[in-house]
């Protein structure tokens, strides 16, 4: 299938220290053993859930990397996403940041219940900004939001604070549920759109993980204009936010992309 563009993400996240799985293990009605896996903060669900439309309660530990893509629209125009999940234990750590390099977007994950994984963010960030481009795009994710609120260790009120300490797009998701979700990768999806228009990331240099596409009628071309300096308008706003003001028309150039 055509498409005008196609973005490289990686998903990143942290499976939290010492212990790299739980098992909740139970009995069935037939007496055999139900153990169902706890992959920590649910980046391989949150993948499934985009490019599948589902959800896998029983996920297996991601060893290495696992891989996705899907086609989204954006302003009328075909985006390819193509996704790389990528391993959260430390033992793994040096096979992510490979991935790092030529990636357009990167989803930072954190459980909500899991405070651990919120605390070890930093460590996550720091890599992706010495690996990554310089214009990759960023989303903060709060993950499993959908459970109770006795279970939550993360308030939304402190992911909206690191993300704009940090310059990061935020969103709450489920992957359970599917809140939000198709948001966190298509809002980040328009940002980079965003940098493209306004000349921040060059299109031709696919080490910026973006790749022009073929469409009907030839190549999509794109005019990227090298005497564009400083950050374009990616950070501090949550995907709630972006979706407000670009219903209102006041979000930028981010309609002019694609």
């Amino acid at each position: 299938m055509s498409y005008a563009y196609l973005f490289k993400y990686i998903i990143i996240g942290d499976t939290g220290k010492h212990i790299l799985l739980f098992f909740t293990v139970t009995y069935t009605k037939s007496g055999f053993l139900e153990i169902i896996k706890n992959a920590r903060v649910g980046k391989s669900c949150l993948l499934l859930q985009f490019t599948d439309k589902r959800f896998q309660r029983v996920h297996d530990l991601t060893i290495g990397v696992e891989f996705g893509s899907r086609m989204v629209t954006i302003n009328n125009q075909q985006v390819k996403l193509q996704i790389w999940d990528t391993a959260g234990q430390e033992s793994f750590r040096s096979i992510t940041r490979s991935y790092y390099r030529g990636a357009a977007g990167a989803l930072l994950v954190y459980d909500v219940s899991r405070r651990e994984t919120f605390e070890n963010l930093n460590a996550w960030l720091e890599d992706c900004r010495r690996h990554a481009n310089e214009y990759v795009t960023i989303t903060l994710v709060g993950n499993k939001a959908d459970g109770a609120a006795a279970q939550r260790q993360v308030s939304e009120e402190e992911g909206l604070r690191f993300a704009r300490e940090n310059g990061l797009l935020f969103v709450e998701t489920s992957a359970m549920t599917s809140a939000n979700v198709d948001g966190a990768f298509i809002e980040t999806a328009r940002v980079i759109c965003n940098k493209i228009e306004e000349g921040y990331l060059d299109p031709t240099n696919e080490t910026n993980g973006v790749k022009i596409g073929y469409m009907p009628g030839g190549r999509h071309h794109h005019h990227h204009d090298q005497s564009r300096e400083g950050e374009s308008r990616s950070g501090s706003v949550t995907i709630e936010e972006m979706e407000k003001e670009r219903a209102a028309g006041t979000y930028g150039s981010v309609g002019k992309c694609c």
